[in-house]
């Protein structure tokens, strides 16, 4: 099944079976043990690999992508990342729960910076680092003038360095709009969609799709 999932994703994208780092994979035992019918391994990205917006993540949660093998499925954090992808022709229908549904992306690909579930949902960097190659290789795919939103600061952190930009020309914030000239994308910034940033409102639904409002005009030619 994982095979056949992934398939269109080079080896040098995505490893379903990467046991790079010895913790993680440690507590993905334990999962997989405690709940059976989890998806409890690497989750692949979802969407096409040529596709012209690419949405970055930080990791699955435990009982998200993590049960359900999609990216942004299963929990809270997606509820406002698929609706607001499908307001703006992003995918097909405004809900996604697991990787079996008929939802689809347009033009869009969604990954995450780790893999693999983190205790606690905390990544720690030396995993962060061990994954850094498989979204190097997802970056290498994108055409210039595509556009990567980055959701929080750690996978905008990851972006940069999987380019190899300097954080500091780049700084986080939500909103920000970085023109990068190697490569020739546009990285957008934006508070992650967790359930803590929305229901405290750090994170509005206004503030989100604006976000992919500006992403949906740079690949149209609209934007000013």
């Amino acid at each position: 099944m994982i095979a056949t999932m992934h398939s269109a994703f080079s080896s040098a994208m995505f490893d379903p079976a990467c046991r790079r780092c010895a913790r993680l994979a440690a507590f993905l035992d334990e999962v997989r043990a405690a709940h059976p019918g989890y998806h409890a391994a690497p989750v692949p990205p979802f969407g096409a690999p040529d596709a012209r917006l690419l949405v970055v993540g930080l990791a699955p949660g435990m009982h998200g992508a993590n049960a359900t093998g999609r990216p942004f499925t299963g929990d809270h954090a997606g509820i406002l990342l698929y609706a607001t992808l499908h307001r703006f022709g992003f995918a097909s229908r405004p809900e996604s729960h697991h990787a079996g549904d008929d939802l689809e992306l347009n033009d869009c690909r969604i990954t995450n910076a780790v893999k693999c579930l983190p205790p606690q949902n905390k990544p720690q960097p030396g995993e962060v680092a061990h994954c850094r190659d498989y979204l190097a290789a997802e970056l290498a795919q994108l055409a210039p003038g595509a556009v990567v939103v980055a959701l929080g600061r750690i996978a905008h952190e990851t972006l940069l360095r999987a380019w190899g930009l300097p954080l500091k020309a780049h700084a986080f914030a939500h909103g920000a709009e970085h023109a990068l000239e190697v490569p020739r994308v546009t990285l957008l910034d934006s508070y992650h969609c967790s359930r803590y940033n929305t229901q405290t409102r750090r994170l509005t639904p206004a503030m989100f799709a604006a976000v992919f409002e500006r992403a949906r005009a740079l690949l149209d030619g609209t934007a000013s």
